[in-house]
Parts: structure tokens; sequence; C-alpha cells
């Protein structure tokens, strides 16, 4: 079964900025607080954001996580970036040094 698909539009930026902090394991509430907007509004945003992904919620499906995930592939890891969590894929580089094999600039 599908479950997410291709975003039907590029989300407005504050669509953005309330799933990079959903990705930051934010509340709700804390999004609210921290973009200075009510509750309600967020549960709106995040309700909007999953309509783009295509992403329902039923009893079997976790909303936030398929769109956490959904958010990720859509704008790449850098969606994380805040998170200061340091890179699992790293190689060893042609002089013996650590690098990320995907976050190559």
């Amino acid at each position: 079964m599908e479950r997410v698909r291709i975003a039907l539009r590029e989300l407005s930026p504050f669509e953005q900025l309330v799933l990079s902090l959903l990705c930051e394991g934010k509340s709700n509430s804390a999004i609210a607080f921290e973009t200075a907007h009510t509750e309600k509004v967020i549960e709106n945003t995040v309700s909007r954001s999953a309509q783009v992904f295509g992403i329902k919620s039923d009893s079997q499906t976790n909303l936030r996580v398929l769109l956490a995930l959904a958010f990720r592939t859509h704008y790449g890891d850098k969606a994380f970036d805040s998170l200061h969590v340091e890179c699992a894929h790293f190689e060893v580089g042609p002089e013996g040094q650590s690098m990320c094999n995907r976050h190559v600039e």
C-alpha cells in the first residue's frame, strides 16, 4: 500500500519551518510556542502538510513519523542539520580522514 507520494506542491516557508521543528521531535505545543502561533494553527499546518505528501492518518499509521520522513526525503538531510547529530555516513577519505559520503559540498 502506498503511504507517501511525491509532494503535490512546494511547501510554504511556514510549513517548512513547522516540519523542520517536527523533525527535531518537538510537540505541536512546543512548535506553537517557538513560532508564536496557536497550537490549532500548528495542528492545521501539520495536517495540511500531510495532505501535500498524501499521508493519511489511521490506526496503523503514525502521521508525524511519515511526515518527518517525507520532509527529509524531499528536502534532504540538511533538514536535520539543526539537530547537530554526527553524520552516520562516514567513510575513510583518500588521506585517511573520516568524511561523509552523502554531505559532500
